[in-house]
């Protein structure tokens, strides 16, 4: 089992930043890829970012076209820590965020590993971001 716990969110103002954290623990050795979920006040569910973090093509990274070019998803592999920097931030940015995290397929489509939602596995309890003016 995976145990991955969501830290960092809060609020901020439109065109601020905010970083979050994951940090996983126990058995990391059963997932390959981490990812960020957010999810808007009645709106679905939608993935944010994902970032592979096995021994295959590690580092690698897919990003929502909603979020390229202002959230860059990272880790630190010794502290088992995946962050998600968010900058220019905008009101339709406000949502819960998610971490989870599974064994991840490798796509040509970018945007294909956020509909694999079966696969990923673990999730944590979510952190609340809100911009507002």
């Amino acid at each position: 089992h995976v145990q991955l716990v969501e830290s960092g969110g809060g609020s901020a103002q439109p065109g601020g930043s905010l970083r979050l954290s994951c940090v996983a623990a126990g058995d990391t050795y059963l997932v390959n890829g981490v990812g960020w979920f957010r999810q808007g006040p009645g709106k679905e569910r939608e993935g944010v970012a994902v970032i592979y973090t096995g021994t295959y093509d590690p580092g690698r990274t897919s990003y929502a076209d909603s979020v390229k070019g202002r959230f860059t998803i990272s880790q630190d592999a010794a502290k088992n820590t995946v962050f998600l920097q968010m900058d220019s931030l905008t009101l339709e940015d406000t949502a819960q965020y998610y971490c989870a995290a599974g064994w991840l397929r490798y796509y040509s489509d970018e945007g294909a590993v956020f509909k694999e939602r079966s696969a990923f596995n673990y999730w944590g309890q979510g952190t609340q971001v809100t911009v507002s003016s």
